[in-house]
């Protein structure tokens, strides 16, 4: 199956086709840096450095696009809050932002524009606007004027009629039409501005990515990117002016991330019901984070919650000890199989490895599936457990060439997810680390209990033996005696939903 893409604007999925192959332009919208991102801003980065791995995978060349919005109202408002200047402000969040990202392993994108070091771009292309006119100036401010623009309303699928009757926006007066929007604004006093042909003033919203976009990628270029709820307005109006400047297509596919839910309420910090990034990662793993959040096809909801990252931390856990039995299958702690190795077997552990790569690859190729590689990880997981639970010892290690390949399989596309990208034995110590500290326990309590187990087994005590090794159960520990000394690792207690 070749790559197929969800366009919003034709909504419906479409042949990839880039513009000059294997060249790969996109622009996804960033964050306005005002304050510190949310799950719903990590969902969006996530996907969509999901989908610049999957593009450079296939053999395209991408160069990938990031913008900040560092001049804005709500920064505005938020430094005049705490008595700072605007750009200090925004300097803050986008260290912020920045640190985030690599803390959930999000590549940095190839340019990260900011709006501020491109004004003379905005300038131009208002001016391009105005020549052609599609805008418009009053006092100082300049508009866009919808009604001079008969395609308006085509990505979101709106006639104006019904953009105005959902509109919740005061309406200027001065405006000729009350969903026309302002390309520049005049400078109130004590806010950033620059010099314009239209007199002191910063640029709107929407004009800043397509003065942006197109200084870097040009027009068009092949995927816009960015969350559902950028569709209207901004998305609209980015593709009104570029279209009205340029006579060209602003993009060839259009693609939206569906949003971030708790308890079924679009996560946003205007209703105050929102999880920062710096509190996941204070109590979750970062590749939890990302296989939660990827866990959903993007273009679907999500509802977040305490019990589904918990969930997505053990399954994460589950995935990362079948990479250490894969590498390691004569050290696996849970071996105990007395089924002898048959041709039959081998071919079915074959069979299993190649048809997890089939059907990872037919996942991605289908708009981006995640959720359905996650789903054919975790089956195929399962699937290894059974046959490696089912083999004698000596035989997990005469398949070692078949399970390492499965290995490297799972690290190819986990690569791509953003995940593995730890040592198995490393992650599993960190996290046998805070399992034993969830339960009140350390390392030397275990290792302590499991001394005297052994002493009574050379003393041939086996009831004493026996107690010790259920009082450790009780206790979540799982043993293994091997002839190089007894194993231990820390039971799974969280009943997971993964793949479901």
């Amino acid at each position: 199956m070749s790559l197929r893409i969800f366009n919003s604007q034709t909504r419906k999925k479409e042949p990839f086709a880039p513009i000059h192959p294997p060249q790969v332009g996109i622009y996804v919208c960033g964050v306005t840096v005002y304050d510190s991102c949310h799950v719903g801003h990590a969902r969006s980065m996530i996907v969509f450095d999901t989908i610049v791995r999957y593009l450079r995978y296939k053999g395209y060349e991408v160069t990938y696009v990031r913008n900040f919005t560092d001049v804005d109202d709500k920064i505005i408002a938020r430094a005049q809050e705490e008595g700072v200047e605007p750009s200090l402000l925004a300097e803050k969040y986008i260290r912020e932002f920045q640190e985030d990202m690599e803390a959930l392993a999000v590549d940095p994108p190839d340019h990260e524009p900011r709006a501020t070091r491109h004004i003379p771009e905005i300038i131009a292309l208002i001016r391009t606007l105005m020549e052609k006119g599609v805008a418009y100036e009053v006092d100082g401010d300049v508009f866009f004027s919808v009604e001079r623009f008969p395609a308006y309303g085509s990505l979101s699928g709106r006639s104006l009629e019904e953009m105005q009757a959902g509109a919740r926006i005061e309406v200027d007066p001065r405006k000729h039409h009350p969903m026309d929007f302002a390309l520049w604004k005049k400078a109130k006093p004590g806010e950033p501005s620059w010099d314009s042909p239209w007199g002191p003033g910063r640029p709107g919203w929407h004009i800043e990515c397509s003065a942006m976009s197109s200084r870097y990628l040009g027009q068009p270029f092949d995927i816009h990117g960015g969350g559902k709820d950028l569709i209207f307005p901004h998305h609209e109006n980015e593709q009104a002016q570029s279209l009205a400047a340029c006579e060209r297509p602003l993009a060839r596919y259009w693609v939206h991330n569906g949003f971030v839910t708790i308890g079924g309420e679009k996560m946003s910090k205007s209703l105050g019901n929102f999880v920062t990034i710096r509190e996941m990662i204070g109590k979750y793993h970062p590749e939890a984070i990302r296989l939660l959040l990827l866990s959903r096809h993007y273009r679907s909801p999500l509802d977040y919650s305490d019990q589904a990252m918990t969930e997505a931390q053990g399954g994460l856990r589950r995935l990362y000890t079948l990479l250490k039995d894969l590498e390691e299958p004569a050290n696996r702690i849970q071996s105990k199989g007395k089924e002898p190795l048959t041709p039959e077997r081998r071919k079915e552990v074959e069979a299993l490895v190649e048809r997890f790569r089939e059907k990872a690859e037919e996942a991605l190729d289908d708009d981006f599936n995640t959720a359905q590689v996650l789903g054919y990880l975790y089956e195929t997981a399962r699937q290894f457990n059974r046959l490696m639970d089912a083999l004698r010892p000596a035989d997990l290690k005469a398949l070692s060439p078949v399970f390492l390949q499965g290995a490297e399989h799972f690290r190819r596309y986990g690569r791509i997810l953003g995940l593995f990208n730890r040592p198995p034995r490393e992650f599993l110590e960190q996290e046998r680390q805070r399992l034993l500290q969830d339960q009140g326990l350390s390392v030397e309590e275990v290792e302590a209990l499991i001394r005297e187990r052994n002493r009574a087994r050379q003393e041939k005590n086996w009831a004493a033996a026996d107690a010790l090794r259920d009082r450790l159960k009780a206790m979540h520990i799982l043993l293994k005696d091997t002839p190089a000394g007894t194993l231990w690792e820390v039971e799974e207690t969280t009943t997971s939903q993964e793949g479901s």
